[in-house]
């Protein structure tokens, strides 16, 4: 079972950070800039919380395999930190900027908030895959 839930978890992972960078990206002013961004959230958005769901989902059953080696890893320990500051940097994007999304929603380059929620975004999820996958390489590491 353990080759088919991490399956699903890169599986959906790709949903998730494919449907979050097409949205940063929109944020930052560099594509789709013809779309209003309430749209490309609209259309997006469904997806992206359907891959985080299943996403969460299938890391915990991947945890739950192994638990206290998973939790003794110090890159799992980092990427859960990084999965925190993800969903922050939405929660706060969707709490303050996009509430005022009416006000540049048909503007080509959104303004600073927006820009920085989507660069930081981008950042944050090359930091958390990257981390993804040095798990299974600390012994190399840390010998």
């Amino acid at each position: 079972m353990f080759p088919i839930v991490l399956t699903v978890h890169v599986l959906t992972l790709c949903v998730l950070v494919g449907t979050s960078m097409m949205v940063d990206l929109r944020l930052l002013g560099w594509t789709l800039r013809h779309v209003r961004v309430s749209e490309v959230v609209a259309r997006l958005l469904p997806w992206t919380g359907g891959g985080f769901l299943l996403m969460i989902a299938s890391g915990a059953l991947l945890f739950y395999a192994a638990p206290v080696l998973r939790y003794q890893n110090l890159f799992f320990r980092l990427k859960m930190m990084t999965l925190v500051l993800v969903v922050v940097n939405a929660w706060v994007f969707h709490r303050n900027v996009y509430r005022k999304v009416a006000d540049w929603d048909m503007h080509p380059v959104p303004p600073r908030g927006a820009r920085v929620a989507g660069g930081l975004s981008l950042a944050l999820w090359a930091i958390m895959i990257t981390l993804g996958r040095m798990i299974p390489y600390q012994v190399y590491w840390f010998k």
